[in-house]
């Protein structure tokens, strides 16, 4: 069996190991929580942003392996959570997390992640496992913080062989909000924000968001555009939706495999769908809209986790630089006759985007409310409003 071990050979005697389903093994230093715990392995190349990457809900059930050596440098702090928990189910971390510095800090990530029950591993070669999984594709994982303990090499195999991985897996239902709820937390800088120029006698909008995994930033992103929210659980009917009146469908990212919602999220979208009401989806919601469709999805081979990855929008011939999170893909060539692809990566050639040729529908695979990453894609939510507004006149 290949033992790959860390970036330090003259480390003390190791105290946590990563194991991935072909037989590596990596062994390290462990922090965060005393346990262990099976997920797919994937790497993520951005270099800011580590707490907003750890607390979106599309991560459930997936171990990070960070490509960036300094991660943890500038603390946790409670503007940067993007959900009220770590979905994570583990970390992995070049280099030693040392003590914070930055004014913002509250605490340090070691601690967080202790509080948050999630097992790291750090002094291992992030590099090697990313090209590991560059060229193998995803693989099945065990992170294991075992400190002094004694542990089962062979137990921990077996728990690897059972896990069936993320294909076929429902994590939405598990990951939503089990209870409505309004959203308010305005944007950072909402009473100076650039985006009055669509407001007018200070009028709000009320929109729905459905919950499959959502990010704050994404509620912030429609907040400063004057909508209201009501954010509803991911398996609630057609009609509990309507009964709000809203004037917007927003559907939002998640983790799991799309096409595991099929029985009941695609249902209520085609009701939706039917009445002409605007909706807007990102990610795991572009992925479900586009199976409401028609349209096929598929599990990628090692999938787009990122701050920097180029997407071509088709129709203004720009490049946009979006931040990105997702391990399934709709297929470009099941796209029906009515949907029209809007975008695509500019590293795989994917699809990155759709709209509908005469109904105000359209989804985005990639994430552009970021945070972290770049604003290029803000101009999204600006459509979305615009769709609303002439929608609400008529209705």
């Amino acid at each position: 069996m290949p033992v790959n071990n860390t970036t330090d050979q003259n480390l003390n005697p190791p105290t946590a190991l990563l194991l991935l389903e072909n037989g590596d093994m990596f062994w390290g230093n462990g922090f965060g929580a005393k346990k262990q715990a099976i997920g797919e392995l994937c790497f993520n190349t951005s270099p800011t942003g580590y707490q907003e990457i750890l607390t979106d809900p599309s991560y459930a059930k997936q171990i990070i392996n960070f490509t960036f050596p300094h991660i943890g440098i500038v603390g946790v702090n409670e503007n940067d959570q993007e959900s009220l928990a770590c979905f994570a189910s583990g970390c992995v971390f070049s280099s030693e997390i040392n003590s914070p510095s930055n004014w913002r800090a509250k605490q340090s990530l070691t601690d967080w992640l202790t509080i948050n029950d999630v097992p790291c591993i750090t002094n291992v070669d992030t590099r090697y496992i990313t090209k590991t999984l560059s060229e193998k594709g995803a693989l099945k994982a065990a992170i294991v913080n075992f400190g002094n303990d004694n542990i089962n090499l062979n137990d921990i195999k077996k728990k690897i062989d059972e896990w069936k991985g993320l294909e076929n897996l429902d994590l939405a239902k598990e990951v939503s909000t089990t209870s409505p709820y309004s959203f308010n937390d305005a944007d950072w800088n909402h009473k100076e924000n650039k985006y009055n120029k669509f407001i007018s006698n200070n009028e709000t909008i009320l929109i729905v968001c459905i919950d499959y995994g959502a990010k704050k930033n994404i509620f912030r992103s429609l907040i400063s555009r004057n909508l209201d929210l009501v954010v509803l659980p991911a398996q609630t009917s057609f009609e509990k939706i309507i009964s709000y009146n809203p004037k917007g469908i927003f559907l939002s990212n998640g983790p799991g495999d799309p096409f595991a919602t099929s029985k009941y999220a695609v249902p209520v979208i085609q009701e939706l769908i039917k009445i002409g009401i605007p909706i807007f989806g990102i990610c795991l919601g572009h992925q479900i809209l586009s199976l409401s469709f028609g349209a096929k999805t598929k599990k990628m081979y090692q999938g787009h986790r990122g701050a920097n990855h180029p997407v071509k929008n088709l129709e203004s011939h720009k490049v946009e630089i979006t931040c990105q999170n997702h391990g399934f893909e709709v297929l470009r060539e099941s796209l029906p006759c009515e949907l029209i692809e809007t975008h695509i990566s500019l590293f795989d050639n994917t699809n990155e985007g759709i709209k509908h040729n005469s109904l105000p529908v359209f989804s985005v695979q990639y994430h552009p409310e970021a945070s972290p990453g770049p604003h290029d894609s803000q101009y999204l939510f600006d459509q979305f409003y615009k769709n609303i507004k002439q929608y609400a006149k008529k209705n």
